[in-house]
């Protein structure tokens, strides 16, 4: 057990150091345990507790698709991009996640999908990033500004990969999930 969380550290610590940077690397993880929240009087912000700042972008087929409309199920609000070494080596876990869990119930919503942010420039990039990759769920969008992109400076990301995870009503129960991390964490919120 105590290799294991030393190997989970040395893995993490990696990741950290190798993600991409707009600024500075991404904070650590935290989480909200299923028991932790009061539905009254929940704020915006970035913080967990709180409702994630809605977000509503354009697809690779220009069709706009809003955070909210994702509503009722587990969302992992993915930042990434096509250039991002560190992003692309967690797309396979993305993946593994998605397939496991999309379709199972959790205490705090019902099915998972992932809402995946691109701070690409080169559309075509982002695209066969996609396809390359085997990213499966519906939800990719951008506005094709790079780290100029409008829902990188509302979330406040400096570094990616960075995601939030919310639950049915859009409360962020995680952030900055990474590796077994993120399965782990989908496991503590099941029914």
């Amino acid at each position: 057990m105590k290799f294991k969380r030393i190997s989970y550290l040395f893995f993490s610590a990696i990741l950290v150091l190798s993600a991409c940077s707009g600024k500075r690397t991404g904070e650590g993880q935290s989480q909200l345990s299923a028991t932790d929240l009061v539905a009254s009087e929940v704020t915006t912000g970035l913080e967990i507790g709180q409702r994630a700042p809605e977000l509503t972008y354009l697809s690779p087929e220009g069709k706009k698709i809003s955070l909210s409309s994702l509503r009722g199920q587990m969302v992992l609000i993915d930042f990434w991009a096509s250039w991002c070494m560190p992003c692309r080596i967690e797309n396979p876990n993305l993946v593994e996640v998605y397939r496991k869990y999309s379709n199972k119930r959790f205490t705090r919503g019902n099915g998972f999908t992932i809402y995946s942010v691109s701070l690409d420039k080169d559309k075509e990039a982002w695209i066969n990033g996609i396809k390359n990759d085997g990213l499966l769920w519906k939800s990719h969008v951008s506005d094709l500004k790079g780290w100029s992109a409008d829902a990188a400076a509302l979330y406040k990301v400096e570094a990616i990969p960075a995601n939030f995870l919310v639950d049915a009503e859009g409360i962020i129960v995680a952030r900055n999930l990474r590796a077994d991390a993120l399965g782990q964490t989908m496991e503590s919120f099941l029914r």
